[in-house]
């Protein structure tokens, strides 16, 4: 899940239920876990609006950018090496 979200964040800032659509059948909390984790880890940043309703956005921070060539690398890799018949 953790790629995807990456993914998806690399595109624009997304907020929780645009991330939830966009990366599939993913369990509200596992996103929500997912989420925690990379902000603890200074991936992403969590942005929260002061509005009705509340909106919070997540965005990647500097070093959350910087994976993103690696994780294209990776599914480059994949596509590449990647046999339908397993």
């Amino acid at each position: 899940w953790t790629a995807l979200i990456l993914r998806d964040l690399s595109e624009s800032p997304k907020r929780f239920s645009a991330l939830q659509e966009s990366v599939g059948s993913i369990n509200p909390r596992t996103l929500g876990q997912r989420l925690d984790d990379l902000e603890a880890h200074g991936i992403i940043t969590k942005k929260s609006f002061n509005e009705v309703p509340p909106r919070t956005e997540y965005t990647l921070t500097q070093k959350g950018q910087d994976l993103v060539p690696v994780l294209q690398q990776m599914a480059t890799w994949g596509n590449k090496y990647y046999d339908a018949s397993c």
